[in-house]
């Protein structure tokens, strides 16, 4: 009887305690799936997206993920990498012989070293250390892309990006058509196949690709043919609609606010902190016999080219200027020795327009820390807004044209007009921008320097924070993103600063 008793009462025990593990659990669930304080599930953070194009400041926006802790030293500087089919990268650099058909340049021998191409023989000892390869002023998608495969920030988990990365090399894709008479569904096709990649992944709906960059080693304007007319240059890939929603690197920049520019990649490539100091200081020391320099060639056939004007000047002023002929079919500009030997020996680098606003020979007067003289806002002031001071009397001087035809200074009197002490000044700020222009060899990490990829990795992630900051506000993110501003490269409001 007892017996039957106690086994009645052990009964009762286990299910007492099996019933009271239940609701523990369930209560346990009900916390972990209900909210608390107005925090829901990471789950159901973009029920309500924002349009693909735009979006009304009245479209429900919820909020966005929480953020690692404060510990982590990444926190808000994470970044994503699509890993994209080989076609819209890789596959191009395996069949760099059909890349720029039509020019006497073979992509190719410029590949090697992870896209700085060969190394330089510095028989003279004009480049100091080894550091220095023949580099490809095209090539920068290829050189951002290693880089970024060295970011101490990546993560494979893109709900914790800040940024999204798209290793699209859009610019060694169309160049394979630009001088080819291709038709322009032939040119737009892998910019449209990439995008619809893209606009499928899960990345893309949670900022409807505002969060997302890409970086190309051509000026903007490559890819904003604005219509179907085969004889147009170029693609219409920023012209696109989800294109459009995404921010572009280029080593010159639209007039659009998603297009941002960044420094054309120079011959040096250091890898250390040490490397760069020590060329800083021989650039200081560095004993300057020209007053000033012009490295290129005429343009007659561009209208209101001051180029011709330039030469001019140089060749009339004797041992005070210093001419290096790019001429079509010259070849000294495209050694590099060649080039820094002179920039090295002259106080002022002339900087006139090219085929476009800007041209490499800017960033190599900065290198050789000779003093560049712009003659048109665009040219620089109005382009690389992350890497060269807003302040551009600090480092530079500016002697607008707005027509040839009204020329009317001597180049020579001008610059022997500039005081000495303003000269020493200039040259310090100069020889002080030297890492911001430069990419530092891929394999290598600066600690305490940051160099131009650096410098636009940080203003990518400062865009993207300021896109979301609009959408915790309510705020529509497509007002102003892609807007274009017809008045970014006027004289007037540089003017007002000189």
């Amino acid at each position: 009887m007892t017996g039957k008793l106690c086994n009645q009462q052990l009964g009762c025990v286990i299910l007492l305690s099996f019933v009271l593990c239940l609701v523990l659990l369930c209560f346990d669930y009900s916390a972990l799936t209900g909210s608390n304080n107005g925090d829901t599930s990471l789950v159901n953070n973009y029920v309500n997206p924002i349009s693909t194009q735009s979006s009304n400041s009245s479209d429900p926006i919820s909020p966005l993920p929480h953020n690692p802790p404060d510990s982590d030293p990444c926190l808000g500087r994470y970044i994503y990498v699509h890993n994209l089919p080989s076609r819209f990268n890789e596959a191009l650099l395996q069949n760099c012989h059909l890349l720029t058909p039509g020019t006497e340049k073979n992509m190719c021998q410029y590949l090697s070293n992870l896209g700085l191409g060969p190394r330089i023989q510095n028989h003279e000892m004009v480049l100091l250390n080894d550091s220095w390869y023949l580099t490809n002023q095209f090539l920068l998608e290829v050189i951002f892309h290693n880089k970024m495969k060295n970011y101490k920030c990546l993560t494979n988990d893109s709900s914790l990006a800040s940024a999204i990365y798209v290793p699209f090399y859009a610019g060694l894709d169309i160049s394979r058509y630009l001088f080819a008479g291709a038709s322009t569904s032939l040119r737009d096709s892998s910019a449209i196949d990439l995008l619809e990649w893209v606009r499928e992944g899960e990345e893309w709906k949670k900022m409807w690709g505002r969060d997302h960059f890409f970086v190309v080693g051509r000026i903007s304007w490559d890819f904003r043919r604005q219509t179907d007319n085969e004889s147009d240059w170029g693609s219409k890939f920023r012209f696109l609609p989800e294109s459009n929603n995404m921010t572009m690197l280029s080593i010159e920049a639209s007039s659009w606010n998603n297009d941002f520019a960044v420094p054309y990649p120079t011959c040096f490539h250091p890898s250390s902190e040490g490397e760069i100091i020590q060329w800083q200081d021989k650039m200081r020391r560095q004993k300057r016999r020209y007053l000033f320099s012009f490295a290129g060639g005429p343009r007659p056939d561009l209208q209101g080219s001051i180029r011709g004007k330039i030469i001019d000047q140089c060749l009339a002023s004797g041992s005070l200027c210093k001419l290096i002929d790019c001429n079509y079919g010259a070849t000294n500009c495209n050694n590099p020795v060649n080039v820094m030997k002179v920039f090295q020996s002259s106080v002022f680098c002339l900087q006139p327009q090219g085929d476009s606003y800007t041209r490499r020979s800017i960033f190599d007067a900065i290198l050789a820390g000779c003093i560049p003289v712009f003659f048109h806002p665009g040219t620089a002031y109005a382009q690389y807004l992350w890497h060269l001071p807003k302040n551009y009397t600090t480092y530079s001087l500016y002697l607008p044209v707005r027509d040839v035809k009204d020329w009317k200074m001597m180049i020579n009197e001008t610059l022997l007009g500039v005081p000495e002490d303003r000269v020493l000044a200039l040259r310090e700020e100069v020889v002080k921008l030297i890492p911001r222009v430069i990419y530092a060899d891929p394999k290598s990490k600066l600690e305490s320097v940051e160099d131009a990829f650096d410098l636009a990795v940080k203003g990518i992630l400062e865009r993207t924070e300021g896109v979301r900051r609009i959408i915790r506000e309510g705020k529509d993110p497509a007002i102003g993103f892609a807007d274009g501003d017809d008045f970014k490269y006027t004289f007037s409001t540089y003017e007002e600063q000189s």
